[in-house]
């Protein structure tokens, strides 16, 4: 008892020290690595409006020219490769707007992810990432950056990741940032069960109000600024889909009879189902795409199972004959 009672408290510690989940490979991160089985599908389609390289001095030219221009938006279909040279870079508030081979639908935990090429976990180039089940009318979700405001990063400056929320960048190369459409949940004029389209929006990241973008509590977004070279501003590798809808195939489920708790838990967990609703196989993966457990499942109705690895998020996916159901776990100390 202890041990969880101290666990707990430095849980808690943590919480309070880091406004947003922090970089990759730490404790409590939400980053998924793109080679992560949650992740089923990847855009399919691609248009891109690049912006100026220097949005500060539009006059301003790289090998002469002077919106950002470096790869196709080829490279943002498909897999995210995780590296610093298949990427499509946007310019400064350069616009990316993706689709799919099936819509994107609102399930338990996080729906999609997007990814970025920083060659760091401080050198963060931001963008807002909006939605729409019709290409035309989009919603943005609510970013918020706790960066401070009063002197500029530098084009090779620095960013705290736990500063920052819902701003896609916030992980570098290999690893997604994740989005979850329930955040959403009351926008009008959008059906999330039926995304068709996503899009990156450069932050610009100067805070001179001339240039400056907002956050959704009014903050302007400071990030490297200026980035006058060709492969400037956000730099888009991929948006990965975790939950899709797929007509008359096997379909997420968010409504199937299957109960999971505790959670938060410590080191043991049990999953549920009611007889009607047969379970096939129980997987648990920690966000890097490790897989933790894999188990068949018989004709019981119910499996635990005892977790042995950091405290952190885990994604439990619980499969059946016509339907898969993931589930976003928390493992405490």
């Amino acid at each position: 008892m202890k041990q969880v009672i101290t666990g707990f408290f430095i849980f808690s510690l943590y919480s309070i020290s880091a406004q947003y989940a922090p970089p990759a490979g730490q404790v409590g991160t939400t980053a998924i690595h793109k080679d992560s089985s949650a992740i089923i599908a990847w855009a399919t389609g691609a248009e891109i409006e690049r912006g100026l390289i220097n949005i500060g001095d539009p006059s301003a030219e790289y090998e002469g020219n002077s919106y950002a221009s470096f790869g196709t938006a080829e490279e943002a279909m498909g897999v995210a490769e995780g590296n610093s040279s298949n990427i499509v870079s946007l310019g400064d508030g350069g616009i990316a707007t993706l689709t799919f081979e099936n819509p994107i639908r609102n399930g338990e935990g996080y729906d999609f992810c997007v990814f970025e090429n920083s060659f760091s976990e401080t050198f963060l180039e931001l963008a807002f990432v909006e939605v729409s089940s019709d290409g035309g009318h989009f919603v943005r979700f609510p970013a918020v950056s706790l960066t401070q405001t009063d002197t500029q990063v530098g084009g090779f400056g620095s960013i705290d990741a736990t500063k920052i929320h819902n701003l896609a960048g916030k992980y570098k190369q290999g690893y997604g940032t994740p989005f979850d459409l329930n955040d959403l949940v009351d926008s009008t004029g959008i059906d999330l069960e039926n995304i068709t389209h996503v899009r990156i929006i450069d932050v610009v990241g100067a805070i001179d109000p001339q240039y400056a973008t907002y956050d959704s509590q009014g903050n302007p977004v400071n990030d490297p600024f200026p980035t006058p070279f060709n492969s400037g501003g956000f730099d888009l590798d991929g948006v990965g889909v975790i939950h899709e809808s797929l007509g008359a195939g096997i379909e997420e489920e968010t409504t199937t009879a299957v109960a999971v708790y505790p959670n938060p838990f410590t080191d043991k967990i049990v999953v549920t189902w009611e007889n009607d609703t047969p379970v096939t196989m129980i997987r648990l993966l920690d966000l890097s795409g490790k897989v933790m457990v894999e188990e068949t499942v018989a004709s019981a109705n119910v499996f635990s199972t005892t977790i042995e690895g950091e405290a952190g998020l885990y994604l439990l996916e619980v499969e059946g004959v016509d339907f898969r159901k993931t589930v976003k776990l928390i493992k405490q100390y």
